[in-house]
């Protein structure tokens, strides 16, 4: 069975290509650019050019693979998560049109299943965790709002449609390698030098999911009844309590809580929504339907 994965080389589209690869699949990458052949074919895929963004380039594609399977992890993602509002238009385009194209030659060349990258960190749990049945967040401020808004279209767009089976999977925030969240990069450089504040009480729920746990997920979905699936740890956290572990974790000095009314007037509401208003979520389908067996995230030993 032919695999196609765009996103192949991002932080979970490596490993996920490796998985893929071990569970006998003819696994084909999407490479925009040079410097991703040489990470797909590393995971023992065969990198195929083209750019999503190009209607003619992508069906081309299908036309020359003929995949039964998609994987959709197009994003546009910048190093440093501060520069996220700024590279957002981008990623939303790249996610909307891009992926238009791939879920159009998707019905145009028969594929069987195609599945689609979600949020699981901007559900609204109401007063507890999110679960499948959650609305995300589309009235949030700022980009949270922008963000979940283009998820909601991205999972409407591919449960609705009658040619393929699709599925939507609702990651938590990745850690691991490549990621935001582990020992190399802006966001842990900042930590380490103590310029991190918490915002207010910190009293909003963050839920991960490491890059490999995430990727025997999605392996396990192609195969699954297609749907929802919320894929995150067992380990559902308040935010304040995720930073003080995470600087412990990376040798940094304990976290500055900031006022709330300081933190809503020197860097906005939306920094603020982001501390305290975010929901977890469970991950009961995930561990039922798709054999979820995550990891628990380094910096809980530090706590």
């Amino acid at each position: 069975m032919k695999v196609f994965v765009a996103g192949a080389s991002g932080a979970l589209g490596r490993p996920l290509l490796k998985r893929l690869t071990e569970a006998g699949f003819e696994t084909y990458g999407l490479a925009n650019k040079p410097g991703s052949v040489g990470a797909i074919t590393d995971a023992g895929a065969t990198p195929v050019l083209g750019d999503a963004l190009d209607r003619k380039s992508i069906f081309e594609v299908f036309d020359q693979i003929r995949p039964d399977f998609v994987i959709d992890q197009l994003t546009s993602l910048p190093s440093d998560p501060a520069d996220m509002p700024a590279r957002l238009p981008f990623d939303r385009k790249l996610r909307l049109e891009g992926g238009g194209n791939l879920i159009a030659a998707a019905e145009a060349f028969g594929v069987q299943r195609y599945l689609q990258q979600s949020s699981g960190f901007y559900l609204d749990g109401k007063d507890g965790l999110a679960n499948e049945d959650s609305s995300l967040r589309v009235d949030a401020p700022g980009h949270i709002g922008e963000s979940a808004r283009m998820y909601a279209e991205l999972e409407r767009r591919v449960l609705n449609t009658s040619a393929l089976a699709g599925t939507a999977l609702r990651y938590g925030f990745f850690y691991g390698p490549g990621t935001w969240y582990w020992r190399e990069g802006p966001l842990s450089d900042r930590v380490r030098g103590g310029d991190c504040p918490i915002f207010g009480a910190g009293s909003g729920t963050f839920s991960f999911i490491h890059v490999e746990d995430a990727a025997d997920a999605t392996v396990a979905a192609l195969t699954a009844p297609p749907g929802i699936y919320t894929i995150v740890d067992d380990c559902p956290i308040v935010a304040s309590r995720f930073y003080d572990g995470f600087a412990k974790w990376l040798g940094g000095p304990v976290p500055q809580q900031m006022d709330a009314q300081d933190a809503l007037t020197k860097f906005g509401e939306e920094a603020l929504y982001y501390h305290n208003s975010l929901s977890g979520a469970r991950n009961v389908k995930a561990q039922e339907v798709l054999s979820l067996n995550s990891r628990q995230a380094p910096w809980f030993y530090a706590l």
